[in-house]
């Protein structure tokens, strides 16, 4: 993740600069010099705010393929009941 920085100028004059930009990280927006405002996808904007995603979608994230999960085999025995 990139964070990048413009002043407003920078911002008012080429905008689509800025959301490329969010691609790779937040946009910090300063003001005088000092950060005021912040630019992020809505995709990150969602996930920052804890939009509930149903489970296909979340089974369905990239990146998820490459995780290694082997989950132990449990053995369930059969026990004896006693009837008397």
């Amino acid at each position: 993740m990139t964070i990048t920085s413009l002043s407003s100028r920078e911002l008012n004059h080429d905008v689509s600069s800025a959301k490329k930009a969010t691609q790779n990280g937040p946009v910090i927006i300063t003001d005088r010099g000092k950060p005021s405002h912040v630019l992020m996808t809505y995709g990150e904007f969602e996930r920052l705010t804890g939009k509930r995603r149903n489970l296909v979608d979340a089974l369905s994230m990239p990146g998820l393929s490459d995780i290694d999960f082997d989950a132990p085999r449990i053995e369930i025995a059969a026990r004896l009941m006693d009837l008397s």
